[in-house]
């Protein structure tokens, strides 16, 4: 009897130690934060902030200044952990990378990541990537902390898929110059919430002149828009091959309506400029794009 009580307290005593040793190994173990930045709802609250208006193209915003203090306030936040990185959800032509886009991907920590922008200019599929950038990182167990800047109710089910695999959420919104700009459903469900204000934004917004308005706006030559579409053929043969090619090339100097519209659509995401009714304009799109496949056949 005295050896069972003694084999039994023997195996508690060891139990207990790896409990310590695991304890202790937890308690070494960083915590760590991550920041998710809606890009949709950056740029129209803050851009109605400092520059009273939610139109792109009417100001300019110096994105790496303003990771920079978003990670510093962060810093601050939470200030026993570590950074794992700032993913930025935005929306573009067929998931292709605008040339801002293209610079925010280039910066160190940063992670953009792309939805699709249809032909009325909004967002579709960012929220689904925010929950599931979220919730695979909550179950990971990569961070135990979200600081989510966005507004959105939609963002409501990747609040609690995060909040389920034990990761606090903390949410991060603009200032209004009037009214919310947040969905009460999403400030209910958050762990946390902070405003942002006019002060914290001024530095890295700035309303374009009336001039570099107009000019984001002007109408480009045929040459801007024969290598945009020289871009656009590029794009289309390296995702769907020379066999798709070879059976394109029968039919030029005309294109299938699908493609013709693809291109289009498309041309007009990167020209920030709408071909309808532009005749010679489309003409040199197409010109181009037929030119670029045929010196790849």
């Amino acid at each position: 009897m005295n050896d069972d009580l003694g084999a039994l307290a023997a195996r508690i005593d060891r139990t207990n130690e790896l409990l310590q040793r695991m304890l202790a190994e937890v308690a070494k173990t960083p915590s760590t934060h991550a920041i998710f930045v809606d890009a949709g709802y950056l740029y129209a609250a803050a851009g109605r902030l400092v520059a009273g208006t939610e139109d792109r193209r009417a100001f300019d915003l110096d994105a790496e200044g303003l990771i920079e203090a978003l990670i510093d306030r962060a810093r601050t936040i939470f200030a026993d952990s570590r950074l794992l990185r700032v993913y930025w959800y935005d929306g573009a032509r067929r998931r292709i990378h605008t040339a801002e886009q293209q610079s925010i991907a280039e910066l160190p920590d940063v992670k953009v990541r792309l939805g699709n922008l249809n032909a009325n200019n909004q967002q579709k599929g960012v929220d689904s990537l925010i929950r599931t950038d979220l919730e695979s990182l909550a179950r990971h167990r990569a961070i135990s902390d979200a600081a989510l800047l966005g507004g959105d109710e939609d963002l409501v089910s990747a609040v609690e898929a995060a909040q389920g695999y034990g990761a606090r959420v903390h949410l991060w919104g603009i200032e209004a110059p009037e009214g919310r700009n947040q969905a009460e459903p999403l400030l209910w469900e958050v762990d946390s919430q902070r405003t942002l204000d006019l002060d914290f934004f001024k530095p890295y917004v700035s309303r374009r002149t009336a001039a570099a308005y107009e000019a984001a706006g002007a109408r480009p030559t045929r040459e801007d828009v024969r290598f945009v579409g020289a871009q656009i053929a590029a794009k289309w043969l390296a995702a769907r091959g020379r066999e798709s090619l070879v059976e394109l090339l029968p039919g030029h100097p005309y294109l299938p309506g699908s493609v013709d519209q693809d291109l289009l659509v498309e041309a007009e995401g990167l020209l920030q400029y709408s071909l309808r009714g532009q005749a010679d304009l489309r003409r040199a799109l197409r010109d181009g794009f037929w030119e670029h496949l045929q010196t790849q056949y």
